[in-house]
């Protein structure tokens, strides 16, 4: 974006301190991008940073709750004195899952807490870095809400995050019929990995499948090659 070429990207990562964000953020940062990530967890955002340092000290990391309007508000604020100006690219990554359950036993917290992390939390982000990327980034950037094979289909035990991807889906669409013409939001659905996430619903059988590592290997590229003619495309790592 802005001239830059893929060899220098920023990109902005929620939920950058565990999992796929984690992963896609040292991949990134390996590759010579500068990381902006986010996360509720001070402890796990510094040990991060250490782990980054060497590599670029351009990077930031910033503790943000993105269910919280007024925390991602001033992220942007933050980012902008900072870095001077908006990402190129957003990842929105933060995601939490409700404990196994049917949906009439999920109590209120509970659904509330996935719906304000999932839905609201992408919502928050979009609504205070896309005037940015118009006015500030010349009308470019590219914006990745991750969804889920949740988002596109259901599962029993699980319907609050069902409901909160396939949330996803549907802004994802309908944020891409309002951008600029230079802009891309997709929906990304990661594909099934294993993570926390996925353990606190599979059990052990969670570790058959791909780790955050090796997806993030794909995950990265494909995400460098995303253009606007992207825009508002349900994609599949």
């Amino acid at each position: 974006m802005g001239g830059k070429g893929i060899g220098n990207k920023s990109v902005l990562i929620t939920g950058v301190s565990k999992g796929i964000g984690r992963a896609l953020a040292i991949e990134l940062a390996n590759r010579g991008h500068t990381i902006i990530g986010c996360s509720r967890a001070q402890d796990k955002l510094d040990s991060l940073q250490s782990l980054l340092l060497p590599n670029n000290h351009n990077h930031l990391f910033l503790n943000v709750d993105v269910s919280s309007n007024d925390s991602v508000q001033q992220m942007a604020r933050t980012v902008m004195e900072m870095k001077g100006g908006p990402p190129d690219v957003i990842v929105n990554s933060a995601g939490t899952i409700n404990k196994n359950n049917k949906m009439w036993e999920v109590p209120s917290q509970e659904f509330d807490l996935v719906m304000d992390t999932n839905l609201k939390g992408t919502a928050n982000v979009l609504r205070h870095f896309i005037p940015l990327m118009i006015n500030n980034g010349g009308g470019e950037g590219i914006i990745v809400n991750l969804s889920s094979g949740w988002g596109r289909s259901g599962a029993a035990l699980v319907a609050p995050y069902c409901a909160s991807k396939w949330a996803i889906e549907g802004l994802t669409k309908s944020v891409a019929k309002e951008l600029p013409q230079g802009m891309a939001v997709v929906a990304l659905n990661p594909g099934v990995i294993n993570t926390d996430m996925l353990a606190s619903c599979f059990g052990a059988s969670a570790s058959l499948y791909q780790s955050p590592e090796s997806w993030a290997l794909k995950a990265a590229t494909m995400i460098l090659n995303l253009t606007p003619a992207d825009n508002g495309a349900s994609l599949s790592v």
